[in-house]
């Protein structure tokens, strides 16, 4: 979920980075848009994410029962494929914004998340889920079943596992395409650049409904895609998200002729990289005495670039009169920037520490397989009649999310203003702090919870024995599942907040970027911090901490570790908001390129 939420603009800011489009759309497509094209947008991205969500919960059993994979590779090939999913979509910002537009980088990310047909003289290859629910339906496309005969089980082939890895990699592109440009797209809809007085009314109404359906969609993908997988197999259950991704794509392109598609802008990625690479190229200048000197937006005064980070400055330092068009316009932006462009830089810098922060809670979050070893071995029974499956526990997640998010805004808040008699409201940065320590005590629980579960296992005799049912109740389970969406509700909103507050309008995409960011590089680092604990916990006649055997590994003591870590990223965080402190230089300097880009 935290991927989505990384996408989520607030209407200020995006109608602002919107209007700046209104110029580049051509007249006659000033009267296409409007609400009859947003049911298409909408549907679009709930169909992808029941899809792609629906994939993930039970992907653990696939590829252990069916691809034979031990826990920890199982894992690490899970960490892999949600690096992709969350990084891509930064990488199809860029490419929206720079090359392709939105409308095309949502319709290619569509079809490859669904199929591509490449034809060559005799054959054609289908991508995407479509790839993946193949390796379900062709016996060669995985391991063969293993006989009785005692004979040693074959292993995944090369081409198998390069199969496999394709399908994930091709989803993760067509993730990177929609939920890099679906929510902006929409607003582009609604945002024609006319007079309407409901325009932001019906802007309002459609983030609304965006939030609320990427939500359902995700219980929708964590309720009814796994019961199909546990019940009717891997062939339903991976066919019916191929069917939605198919049924995604052709709700989009449906209403093509109706879209209104915004001309490509530069990107603000792209400015990044020419500051440092100006900065580096003027290394050798002397900063001038004269504000005149430095190159400024046009309409924007002489600004002079804050101190800190003063190495950058120099990206911005006029060289020679012919470097600036009589149109105020750098000749060549690999040469020239501008202070505004400088401090934005600056800016990010600034905030990255605290960003580093969330990663931490991202590895917490981001432990799929083992939550889903402990569901399959204890009572999941609802009822006699009914079992909640093993992988729809992390429903309860999102359900805590969504009930803390309610209470929070429109319980708690109100009545702690009424008490005081005044407006309460927490700030980002303690939100972000809260939502750490959360995290923490979820795997606290977790590993509380399963060294009980692993005492009553090997009581049973269940040592040897992993596939047996423990006399518990899988429910204990819905516990640390509530305080990872507290969590979560606590830390993604503050940050997203923060971020926004602390960054200029104009770096309204970087904000939303970042949480995706951080997801990235978590999955990554959580892989690195599995891998070692399986390399150092184990030896001859030791078992490792995470063994495929659940009832022989020790859960309890790598849920403990992760809670230990989150300790000590506390204790970081709380040096890095001391640190990060109040620069009113920077502060100043922002809100003076905000008022200059409304003057604009």
């Amino acid at each position: 979920m935290k991927e989505e939420m990384a996408e989520y603009v607030p209407l200020s800011q995006m109608e602002d980075s919107e209007k700046q489009n209104s110029s580049l759309i051509p007249i006659k497509s000033r009267k296409k848009g409007g609400l009859i094209t947003i049911p298409f947008i909408i549907a679009n991205e709930a169909l992808e994410s029941v899809a792609s969500y629906g994939l993930l919960p039970n992907m653990t059993f696939y590829l252990m029962r069916e691809y034979r994979m031990d826990i920890t590779t199982t894992q690490n090939l899970l960490f892999f494929w949600s690096a992709a999913t969350n990084f891509l979509p930064i990488v199809g910002a860029v490419v929206a914004d720079s090359y392709l537009g939105r409308f095309l980088t949502i319709g290619l990310g569509s079809i490859f998340s669904f199929m591509v047909t490449v034809k060559s003289t005799t054959e054609a290859w289908p991508m995407g889920t479509v790839v993946l629910w193949l390796t379900a339906m062709i016996p060669r496309a995985r391991p063969p079943p293993c006989n009785q005969s005692g004979q040693a089980c074959k292993s995944t082939t090369t081409s198998q596992y390069m199969l496999l890895v394709f399908s994930f990699l091709l989803m993760s592109i067509g993730a990177g395409g929609i939920r890099s440009s679906s929510l902006a797209f929409g607003a582009n809809q609604l945002d024609k650049g006319d007079n309407n007085p409901n325009k932001y009314k019906m802007m309002e109404s459609f983030f609304t409904w965006y939030y609320t359906l990427c939500v359902a969609s995700v219980l929708i993908a964590l309720t009814g895609i796994v019961y199909l997988q546990d019940r009717l197999g891997w062939k339903v259950g991976f066919g019916v998200p191929a069917i939605l991704m198919f049924l995604s794509a052709l709700s989009f392109y449906l209403a093509s002729p109706f879209y209104i598609k915004p001309k490509v802008r530069s990107n603000v990625f792209a400015s990044f990289i020419q500051v440092i690479v100006v900065a580096c190229k003027n290394r050798e200048l002397h900063y001038p005495n004269q504000n005149s000197d430095y190159h400024h937006k046009n309409g924007s005064g002489h600004q002079v670039p804050t101190e800190k980070l003063r190495f950058l400055n120099k990206a911005c330092i006029i060289k020679r009169p012919e470097d600036v068009k009589p149109n105020g316009v750098a000749a060549n932006p690999w040469n020239l920037c501008t202070v505004e462009q400088v401090e934005e830089l600056k800016a990010l810098i600034r905030v990255l520490p605290l960003w580093s922060t969330g990663i931490m809670i991202s590895i917490n979050m981001s432990q799929s397989s083992f939550p889903l070893l402990q569901a399959q071995s204890m009572d999941r029974h609802l009822t006699k009649g009914f079992e909640i499956p093993a992988g729809s526990f992390g429903m309860f997640m999102m359900i805590a999310l969504t009930i803390w998010v309610f209470l929070y805004d429109r319980v708690m808040l109100p009545l702690a203003s009424k008490i005081k008699g005044r407006p309460v409201r927490l700030k980002p940065i303690v939100r972000m702090g809260i939502g750490i320590f959360v995290s923490c005590m979820s795997m606290v629980v977790s590993g509380i919870i399963e060294h009980v579960r692993r005492r009553k296992a090997i009581y049973q005799g269940l040592l040897n024995n992993s596939q047996g049912l423990v006399e518990m109740s899988a429910l204990w389970l819905i516990i640390p599942n509530c305080l990872n969406g507290i969590a979560e509700a606590f830390s993604s909103i503050g940050s997203t907040e923060f971020y926004y507050s602390e960054l200029p309008r104009s770096m309204s995409s970087i904000a939303s970027a970042l949480l995706g960011l951080g997801m990235a590089v978590a999955s990554l680092l959580a892989s690195v911090i599995l891998s070692a604990a399986d390399k150092y916990t184990k030896g001859e006649g030791k078992e490792s901490w995470v063994s495929s055997n659940i009832n022989k590994g020790h859960y309890e003591y790598y849920y403990w570790f992760l809670a230990l870590l989150t300790a000590f990223n506390l204790i970081y965080f709380v040096a890095c908001c001391w640190h990060y402190g109040t620069s009113v230089e920077v502060d100043i300097t922002i809100k003076m390129m905000e008022l200059s880009d409304d003057d604009d």
